[in-house]
């Protein structure tokens, strides 16, 4: 059902600053190591980027599928030494994630297991230049959310978290939220699930987190087959910006000419976009960008991801 949308003002202040300047927000995410002699062998044949080229201290993105090629999670890789890798995962999917590692795991020197570390975001422009000055920080990781650049950091293990750079402001979790709607950054189960074909989630994905030149790895026949035929799947994940000042909840379905063509994952109201309601939405590939819409009775436009567009590069 949908809901009056009103925008937070703590949240409007925190989105702006994290556009113009850097914030940090605590960083909910699953951890889980790998080790043993066999442990970059063994991940580099389960997951679709290639694990065997990260340097100690590199991490890439990458996708851990079925057998069918569906997925099983959307995580982040780091080599943290030679035969010890750390995953880390939206909070929620560690447990599964674990759970489909070890499915795999037959004759080979590989221990993976469950890790608790805590993690601070910095978020924005400024985040790389401010990040040394965070303290207690034993990971320090660079991401760029679709435009929106950033610093993962973690604290050691079983310890407390990152403590910021002296001047960052703190903001609380629901300002990531918008800037990841905003974004077109997709979470595990929501714009993420089993039921997911990667390709669906968007181009920019496959870029980030596959690998075409690797070699054999668990689920790799519908990726590349996908990847060969155009990247055609049958739904995309799309956002939509919505008329009127209402949210659709989670689930609602997507109606396009009366049909029933895709369901809502997530919607927020976007201060950067000046307080419009906005959503993403796994829609059916026959609805074209720019159609129009409706949901619990209002109406919306489909657009391109992100909603954000990333700032030009310096020149």
């Amino acid at each position: 059902m949908a809901t009056p949308a009103a925008p937070d003002e703590g949240v409007v202040a925190g989105v702006g600053a994290a556009r113009s300047d850097v914030v940090a927000v605590a960083l909910e995410r699953d951890g889980l190591v790998v080790t043993g002699s066999d442990a970059v062998s063994f991940v580099q044949g389960q997951v679709s980027a290639d694990v065997s080229s990260l340097a100690v201290g590199e991490s890439t993105w990458s996708l851990l599928l079925e057998p069918q090629g569906k997925v099983a999670a959307w995580l982040r890789i780091t080599r943290t030494a030679d035969a010890e890798l750390f995953v880390d995962v939206d909070a929620g999917w560690g447990e599964s994630t674990l759970a489909r590692l070890r499915r795999f795991l037959l004759r080979v020197d590989v221990v993976v297991e469950p890790v608790r570390r805590r993690g601070l975001a910095l978020v924005g422009p400024r985040a790389a230049d401010v990040a040394d000055g965070a303290s207690g920080a034993e990971l320090s990781l660079a991401v760029d959310r679709r435009g929106l650049a950033g610093v993962d950091l973690f604290g050691p293990v079983d310890g407390p978290a990152p403590e910021p750079p002296d001047g960052v402001q703190r903001v609380g979790p629901e300002v990531l939220e918008v800037l990841r709607i905003e974004q077109g950054w997709p979470v595990m189960g929501r714009e993420l699930d089993a039921s997911t074909i990667p390709a669906e989630a968007g181009a920019w994905l496959i870029d980030t987190s596959v690998s075409f030149t690797k070699g054999c790895y668990t689920g790799q026949e519908l990726v590349a087959r996908v990847h060969h035929r155009g990247d055609n799947v049958p739904r995309h994940l799309r956002g939509l910006v919505i008329d009127g000042a209402v949210l659709p909840s989670p689930g609602a379905p997507v109606i396009a000419e009366g049909v029933e063509r895709g369901a809502v994952t997530s919607a927020v109201v976007s201060p950067t976009l000046g307080g419009v309601p906005v959503a993403l939405a796994m829609v059916h590939r026959r609805v074209e960008l720019g159609a129009d819409v409706e949901f619990d009775g209002a109406t919306a436009r489909v657009v391109d991801l992100p909603f954000v567009a990333p700032p030009p590069p310096n020149l």
